[in-house]
């Protein structure tokens, strides 16, 4: 396999210096223009052809090898392929994900070769991610003379097959965005798709496929029933995303169009396009995007030290009046705080957990023994679990109305932590199943109006190789996790839901909590001496000493 050369990738790169992908704040910067940049440039690699007089089983290898070169619908693996199959051959049915020099190539008998690997995770046909379960999978290749002489494949399975280091250079995770139920925020669902054409790939999955089936049920899209994509492609000229739309989105009203509009507008900004016009014959639909609300959170920590509790500044804690000054009074161990520090989830010292308003009103919401640390959600629910019985867990209302949630982590024997996202929608879990611990992300069922009713099945984000100690939503679509390895090591794993991960090595004392800062790679982490690290690339800066609580926030009231 041969990549493209240095001097094609060089002027590439300097003809793209003057393009920048959708910035997170400040003005948007124009791209270059139709002529110059269609759509996003190719650094595909280049997979070498069939070679004359090769065995069975290097056209196998070779094949699989192939899968590198997405260019033209794969057309160099489909060299490979015995002119009768090659139309039939699904290349983008999924993709299985082996682990670098585990691949073991067998001829079994005449004309039938077969490919073990070790299986890391896989790609669906609508570019979904998951951990692989099995380890071991073995694929089925048949095998027959062309008229040629030549040995070509007749029987395949459909989909590729890449290794790790290569997976990441031919598809890239990109976010379609869907709104939680009350169309107030959108909601991330990571696919993956090979690198070229994304606002094709894009869009038809926003049109044409459903949510992601584990969260399914919490969120909603705004596309209308059968509309659908006109053309095949999406055009991106100077920037904006042209997609032309079928004659049924003439009858959609304003209020879905502009909720569509926002979708695509978000979906896209993942892929460095800046804008995106929808059109039906041509003609330009005239939409205003829907607004939606921010998840973004104050940037300080939020702490509560021997004396006082607040937002950590410069070494002063600016303290919130009268919800500072209950907390204070009470003997807490932990706070979780909502949106617009309206409302504060914590952890009592005697056992159970407590709701503190903006006033400083504190009731108890939960008396039950053996609590993990409370989570709260966008609506001011608080939501609690024992440890101990992980299907036990319980929503309380605003107004003290309690509600069993059904669905709750069947199966598992413990749960360490939770936390919810700061739409809503999602609550992340460090659970233990089977002797192992994982940090798993369930959808959350809410009823018409809004309250919680259930959780959806549990999406598996990472296994464990320690103990779980904490879990935190760093971004809208990344986890933190705190973990403690069976030698004791702290380490910090950044997994994006949906998608792959890194592991920091952590402080040496133990942590006790992780919580999101400004940005996701900005978190910080509280360890048992008191001391609070801040993030600074791969390492972690000792900020602040003496603190007691380090609390998650929802997000700012005004987002």
């Amino acid at each position: 396999m041969k990549a493209r050369t240095a001097a094609m990738l060089v002027a590439l790169l300097l003809a793209l210096t003057g393009c920048a992908g959708l910035p997170t704040a400040g003005p948007v910067n124009p791209g270059l223009g139709a002529a110059e940049a269609p759509d996003v440039p190719d650094f595909s690699f280049s997979p070498d052809r069939p070679q004359p007089g090769a065995t069975p089983e290097q056209i196998v290898e070779g094949f699989v090898a192939a899968a590198t070169g997405s260019q033209n619908d794969w057309e160099i693996a489909q060299l490979f392929l015995a002119p009768a199959i090659r139309e039939s051959w699904r290349p983008e049915a999924g993709v299985t994900i082996d682990r670098p020099g585990s691949r073991t190539v067998t001829a079994i008998e005449d004309g039938r070769v077969e490919m073990s690997v070790v299986v890391t995770a896989s790609v669906d046909e609508n570019g979904a991610y998951e951990l692989a379960d099995e380890p071991t999978q073995t694929f089925s290749y048949g095998l027959a003379e062309q008229a040629d002489g030549q040995w070509r494949i007749t029987e395949v399975p459909d989909g590729i097959v890449l290794d790790e280091d290569n997976f990441d250079n031919v598809f890239r995770a990109y976010s379609l965005m869907y709104f939680d139920p009350s169309w107030n925020y959108l909601v991330p669902d990571v696919r993956w798709f090979a690198t070229r054409n994304p606002a094709t790939r894009i869009t038809r999955a926003l049109l044409g496929s459903t949510p992601s089936p584990w969260l399914q049920e919490s969120v909603a899209s705004a596309a209308p029933e059968g509309v659908s994509l006109a053309r095949q492609s999406v055009p991106v000229v100077q920037g904006v995303a042209r997609i032309e739309l079928t004659e049924a989105a003439l009858d959609a009203d304003p209020v879905t169009l502009g909720r569509l509009q926002r979708q695509l507008l978000a979906s896209l900004q993942g892929a460095g396009i800046a804008g995106a016009e929808m059109l039906v014959d041509g003609a330009a639909l005239t939409v205003e995007p829907a607004p939606v609300r921010g998840t973004a959170i104050d940037a300080r920590p939020l702490v509560l030290t021997d004396d006082v509790f607040g937002f950590l500044s410069d070494g002063e804690v600016a303290r919130l009046g009268g919800m500072s000054a209950t907390i204070e009074s009470l003997g807490v161990t932990a706070v979780s705080m909502g949106r617009g520090e309206e409302t504060a989830a914590v952890s009592l010292t005697g056992g159970g957990v407590a709701r503190v308003d903006a006033d400083g009103e504190a009731t108890t919401v939960d008396p039950r023994a053996g609590l993990a640390e409370p989570a709260l959600d966008p609506d001011g629910v608080i939501w609690t679990v024992p440890r101990d019985q992980p299907t036990a867990l319980r929503a309380t209302l605003a107004d003290g109305t309690a509600i069993d949630i059904e669905g709750a982590w069947v199966g598992s024997s413990r749960v360490q932590a939770i936390q919810i996202s700061r739409d809503g929608t999602r609550m992340a879990a460090i659970l233990t199943a089977g002797g192992r611990d994982w940090a798993v992300v369930s959808g959350i069922v809410r009823d018409a109006d809004g309250v919680p009713r259930s959780l959806g099945e549990s999406r598996r984000i990472v296994r464990l190789d320690g103990s779980g100690i904490d879990v935190a939503w760093l971004d809208d679509q990344t986890l933190g996790i705190a973990s403690a390895g069976d030698d004791g090591e702290m380490s910090v794993i950044e997994h994006v839901v949906g998608g792959t991960g890194q592991t920091l090595s952590g402080p040496a004392a133990t942590l006790t909590t992780i919580a999101a800062g400004a940005t996701v790679t900005s978190a910080r982490v509280l360890s048992d001496d008191g001391v609070l690290s801040l993030r600074r690339g791969s390492t972690w800066q000792p900020a602040a000493e003496g603190v007691r609580v380090l609390a998650p926030q929802l997000g700012a009231a005004s987002g």
